[in-house]
This record gives C-alpha cells, sequence and structure tokens, in this order.
C-alpha cells in the first residue's frame, strides 16, 4: 500500500480533474497530502470548478499552476519545487467532434504533453532497477475509445487489442503506448486506467448530457447523431474517481485498469430519461420536450458500442461502482439546475477574460 506525499493532478480544472480533486479532499479518510494542479485553462478548464477548494486549502494543500503540459522546463520545475512523487495525468484533449476538425491540438497535448511528463518523472525520480519499489507512481487517464467499436455482444477487457477510429481515441492509443514503454524500456513505475463514458457535476456543456439538459431547460431541439442506437456504458464521475485512488494506493505497477459502470444505454434511450428527469424537475411538459428530438447526420466514423469488463479491478482491489444510473442522472441534473451562475459565465466569456487579467504562464513556480 503506497503513502502519498506530493501530487502532480493535470487537467485538475477540468471535468473529472477538479471532481477527483474534490474527492481527495471531501472523501479521502486517509488525507494528509498536497496537491499541485496544472492546467493550461483551455476552453474546457475551469478554476470556478475548484473555489472552495482554493479558499479552504490554497498556498496549505493545494496550489494551482497554470500552465502547459508540453513545457518541459515548466513541467521540470514543478518536480523540483513540490517534490512529485505521484502524477495523476488527465490533461487532454477529449472531443471527438473536436478531434475530427483540428486533430493537431489533439496530437500536440495527449502525445506530446504526456511524453513531456512521462521524461520529467523518469529524470526527476532517476529511477532504476533498485528503485523500482520506491513510493513513486505514474498514473494514465485513458479511455475505452482506444479498442475501437464492439458489436452487439462483448465486452472490452485489459487485454483487447487496440483499434482506434477517431483522432482523440489514436492519440490517446498513443500516450498509453508511451506510458507502457517507459515501464518497459526505463523501469518506469506506471499505471494506466480506461474508463467509459463519465458524468456528473462540471461537465463543460458541449458533452451529450449537460448539453442535452441545458438544450430541454432552454427549449432548444435535441440533436441525436444517425438513429440514436448508439450505445455507450456511462459511470457516475464519482464512482471513477474512487477506482483512481484505489490503484494509486495498491494498484499493480504496470498494469492497466478498465473501469465501467456496467451500465449500457443507446443514445437515444438515454436522452428520454433524461428529458423525464430534467422536465419533472424544470416543471416542463416532457411531451412537448421529446417533440423537439432531432436525427442529425452522423458523425464520421461513429463507433457503435462500447461495454466494459471491470472484472480485474473488482477483483483485484475490490472496487465497484455505487451509484446507479437514475440516481447519478437525478444528481447532475440538479447540479446543473442550481449552478447556471457557472454555465453563464463559460458562455458570456467574463470567465476567459478574468483568466486572462489574472493568470499568466509559470505563475507561482518561478
Amino acid at each position: 500500500m503506497r503513502t502519498l506525499k506530493n501530487i502532480l493532478v493535470t487537467g485538475g480544472a477540468g471535468f473529472i480533474g477538479s471532481n477527483f480533486i474534490h474527492y481527495l479532499f471531501e472523501k479521502d479518510s486517509n488525507f494528509n497530502y498536497r496537491i499541485i494542479n496544472i492546467d493550461a485553462l483551455n476552453y474546457a478548464g475551469n478554476l470556478m470548478n475548484l473555489n472552495d477548494v482554493e479558499e479552504k486549502w490554497g498556498g496549505k494543500r493545494y496550489f494551482f499552476v497554470k500552465g502547459d503540459i508540453c513545457d518541459a522546463v515548466l513541467v521540470h520545475d514543478l518536480f523540483n519545487k513540490y517534490d512529485i512523487d505521484t502524477v495523476v495525468h488527465f490533461a487532454a484533449e477529449s472531443h471527438v467532434d473536436r478531434s475530427i476538425l483540428g486533430p493537431g491540438d489533439f496530437i500536440k497535448t495527449n502525445v506530446m504533453g504526456t511524453y513531456t511528463l512521462l521524461d520529467a518523472a523518469r529524470n526527476y525520480w532517476k529511477i532504476s532497477d533498485s528503485s523500482m519499489e520506491t513510493g513513486v507512481l505514474f498514473h494514465h487517464i485513458s479511455t475505452d475509445e482506444v479498442y475501437g467499436s464492439l458489436g452487439e455482444t462483448g465486452y472490452f477487457t485489459e487485454t483487447t487489442p487496440y483499434d482506434p477510429r477517431s483522432p482523440y481515441s489514436a492519440t490517446k492509443a498513443a500516450s498509453d503506448h508511451l506510458v507502457m514503454a517507459y515501464n518497459h524500456t526505463y523501469r518506469l513505475p506506471v499505471t494506466i486506467s480506461n474508463c467509459s463514458n463519465n458524468y456528473g457535476p462540471y461537465q463543460f456543456p458541449e458533452k451529450l448530457i449537460p448539453l442535452m439538459i441545458l438544450n430541454i431547460l432552454e427549449g432548444k431541439p435535441l440533436p441525436v447523431y444517425g438513429d440514436g442506437k448508439n450505445i455507450r456504458d456511462w459511470i457516475y464521475v464519482e464512482d471513477h474517481c474512487r477506482a483512481i485512488v484505489d490503484i494509486l494506493i495498491r494498484g499493480e505497477r504496470g498494469c492497466k485498469y478498465n473501469i465501467g459502470g456496467e451500465n449500457e444505454w443507446e443514445n437515444i434511450n438515454l436522452l428520454y430519461l433524461l428529458i423525464d428527469i430534467t422536465a419533472k424537475k424544470a416543471g416542463i411538459d416532457p411531451v412537448a420536450v421529446k417533440n423537439t428530438i432531432t436525427y442529425v447526420c452522423d458523425r464520421p466514423g461513429h463507433d457503435r458500442r462500447y461495454a466494459i469488463d471491470s472484472s480485474q479491478i473488482k477483483k483485484e482491489l475490490g472496487w465497484k461502482p455505487l451509484v446507479d444510473f437514475q440516481t447519478g442522472l437525478e444528481k447532475t441534473v440538479e447540479w446543473y439546475l442550481c449552478n447556471l451562475d457557472w454555465i453563464n459565465s463559460i458562455r458570456n466569456g467574463e470567465y476567459r477574460k478574468w483568466i486572462a487579467k489574472n493568470y499568466t504562464e509559470r505563475e507561482t513556480v518561478i
């Protein structure tokens, strides 16, 4: 069992990263370490996600640095200044549609950024065969999309061959391979987790569930790709964060773990359920909302089905998802209903102006 001291969280102002930081501070009973959060604060990174953490722990056990993980000097300085012993690497460009329109940013962040972090960890930790049992660890957050598409049956396991179908999933597959290469070549202690679709608070509103919630509230059309029968496995973000902590503490080095919600839904059926929940909470007629569903041209290379086999992490670490889908969706809808200011700050550009005025690259490090 590992003891955590100084955790470098990359992309900690994003959706899953900020939920992870909240989980550590609020629900990890062993919390007695420092968290250093580096985030470039691009369109999906939002410091409002962590206002309460900053107010309570800023400068004591929580430190934020605005910066690019591709900046090798900055990353090296972070390892030295904070004596990093654990990396939890969330930072990534992650939206498939954006990767189709402009794959360059995905190659830069997901591949080159991961390389920069791995090399900084290798150089700072000075890994050798004799030091493999030290307490350092590089944990890489990946996706089930690296495995490609499933038919009507079957599940992705940790040994499923990679078959990425989009620029996004191809860059995540490349970063997974880099992580394992550093383990085999340089003996860097690593773990990887490949997770299914997350949902919950703080998710950027271009993704399916928050987009549909907001369109329902605003009376806008609800666009559905193709025939709406693409299937995804959904997991509540807190269950994912709990799995990551289990891997950090007790995961076997050099191993990868699939994390899934065991919760497959066709997109159209998910939308029907989401309409019912949102309409009830907002006092809207669900029938009228369902009439706004609009089927649109499918995106290129749209994978038909993803489904995760989580038996390895369940057997080895005793983890399992705890939040059922109905409860998780209700909590998610309630969060968006109660945090419309968060949405408006993203839409009106005021948050971007505030970041530009108050933060510069490498601040608080050099």
